[in-house]
């Protein structure tokens, strides 16, 4: 009897997001950038989620940020992800939303309001994700 290889789930690649995961590898958080309203988005989309126009770049940011609201989650749904873990969404000082990991040991620590920046981490053979830590 063969042991059970636990996996994570691994994101979907396309062609669309394909610099955003490229700069994750490189240690760069990028987001798209709207020239026609000069504003960030995320997630990745052909059109700017804002005004509609097609005029769309990629662009590193600073990868601060703050918590907007988090949960942790304390019974793991599968032996690949150990709990205790934090889930949050957190506003990129550029103005759009993620949902992300806090990575942390104590998850008592986060709160909501809390500065964070931008960690990486590899997830599976082929991609490396970002996290957010606490700022000190």
């Amino acid at each position: 009897m063969s042991a059970l290889q636990v996996e994570r789930i691994l994101p979907t690649d396309s062609e669309i997001a394909r610099p955003y995961w490229e700069g994750c590898r490189l240690g760069e958080l990028r987001l798209q950038y709207c020239a026609s309203c000069d504003q960030y988005q995320f997630y990745p989309r052909i059109l700017c989620s804002h005004c509609g126009a097609s005029d769309l770049s990629w662009r590193a940011v600073s990868g601060q940020a703050a918590v907007s609201t988090f949960t942790v989650v304390r019974r793991s749904v599968s032996p690949a992800y150990a709990a205790p873990y934090v889930v949050a969404l957190v506003t990129l000082d550029e103005g759009p939303c993620m949902m992300t990991n806090i990575a942390i040991d104590d998850p008592q620590k986060v709160s909501v309001g809390a500065a964070v920046k931008v960690a990486f981490e590899p997830w599976g053979a082929d991609y490396v994700l970002p996290v957010f830590c606490l700022v000190d």
